[in-house]
C-alpha cells in the first residue's frame, strides 16, 4: 500500500506502527521520526514566514475570514506518488490543507485513492484512531501492540501520580493572543495529577483574556503554543515573561509538536 500523510501525527501513527515503508508523502511539517522529513513534502504554508504570534494570529483570521486555504496541496506531486490511502483531518481548520480540499484532489486523481481523517476530540478517540489506522493500512497486530503500549505507558503515570496533591493548572496554546489548550490536553493534565483551571476535555480551544488567566489562579502554567518546538515555545513564553510572572505560578515551556499538539503516539 502506498500512503500519503497529510497530517504530522498520522505521519508519526504510521512510522509507530513500522508502516514507513509505505508511507510516499508528507506534509511540509512531519519532522518525526527524522527520516520522515525526508519524504516528499505534498504541502506548504501560505502564511508568511517570520511573522510574530500576534501577527501569525491576525493573518490566519484574515485568510479564514476571507474563506481563503491556509495550506496548499502540490496536486502533482501527489498524482505522480500514486497513493491507495491519504490520511488527513477536519478537527482542525488551521492545521492542515482542508479536508474538503483533500477530498477533490483526491477525486481529481488519475487513479483512486481512499481518503481517510482522523479527527479526535479526547484522549480516548486518539487511542482509538491506533489501531483504525493499523486496520485500514493492513497492519491490525501492529495496531493492537502500539496501542496497548501507550494505554500502559498512561497507567503507569496515573499510578505514579496516585494520591498526590492537585495542582491548579493552565495550558496555553498560544500567547498572543491567549488560546486555552481543549481537546484532549485538559485529560492529559488529569492524568498527569493535575486540575485544569481554564480548559474543557473533549471541545475546541479557545482564546481567553490575561483577566480570565489571573482570575483562574494557577499553580503551574504550561506554555504549549500549536506547532512550536522547545526552543520557539521558550522564545514565545519569554516574551510574555511579564505577564507571566504577575501570575506567581510556576511556568513551563514545553515542545508542544511533541507531546500535547499532534494527537499521535508520543502524547
Amino acid at each position: 500500500m502506498r500512503i500519503a500523510s497529510l497530517v504530522p501525527s498520522s505521519t508519526e501513527m504510521l512510522f509507530a506502527l513500522g508502516l514507513g515503508d509505505s508511507v510516499v508523502g508528507v506534509t511540509h511539517e512531519c519532522d518525526h521520526p527524522p527520516e520522515a522529513a525526508g519524504l516528499a513534502h505534498l504541502t506548504r504554508s501560505v502564511i508568511e514566514e517570520g511573522l510574530s504570534a500576534g501577527e501569525i494570529d491576525a493573518a490566519v483570521r484574515e485568510r479564514t475570514a476571507a474563506g481563503q486555504a491556509l495550506y496548499e496541496l502540490d496536486e502533482a506531486l501527489l498524482a505522480g506518488l500514486e497513493p491507495d490511502l491519504i490520511v488527513t483531518q477536519a478537527v482542525c481548520e488551521v492545521c492542515a490543507v482542508s479536508y474538503d480540499d483533500v477530498v477533490a484532489a483526491a477525486g481529481r486523481l488519475p487513479s483512486p485513492a481512499e481518503v481517510m481523517s482522523l479527527d479526535p476530540s479526547t484522549l480516548g478517540e486518539v487511542l482509538g484512531d491506533i489501531p483504525r489506522l493499523a486496520d485500514r493500512a493492513g497492519a491490525p497486530e501492529a495496531g493492537a501492540a502500539l496501542s496497548e503500549q501507550a494505554t500502559e505507558r498512561i497507567q503507569t503515570v496515573t499510578e505514579a501520580v496516585k494520591g498526590a496533591d492537585l495542582p491548579r493548572v493552565a495550558a496555553l496554546e498560544w500567547l498572543d493572543p491567549l488560546f486555552v489548550g481543549g481537546h484532549w490536553v485538559p485529560e492529559m493534565i488529569e492524568l498527569a495529577g493535575g486540575a485544569d483551571v481554564l480548559g474543557a476535555a473533549g471541545k475546541k480551544s479557545r482564546t481567553a483574556e490575561w483577566s480570565d488567566l489571573e482570575a483562574a489562579r494557577p499553580e503551574v502554567v504550561v506554555s504549549m503554543p500549536c506547532g512550536y518546538g522547545t526552543d520557539q515555545a521558550a522564545n514565545e513564553t519569554l516574551l510574555a515573561g511579564e505577564r507571566l510572572a504577575g501570575l506567581g505560578a510556576r511556568v513551563a515551556a514545553v515542545d508542544a509538536s511533541a507531546y500535547f499538539s499532534r494527537p499521535g503516539p508520543r502524547l
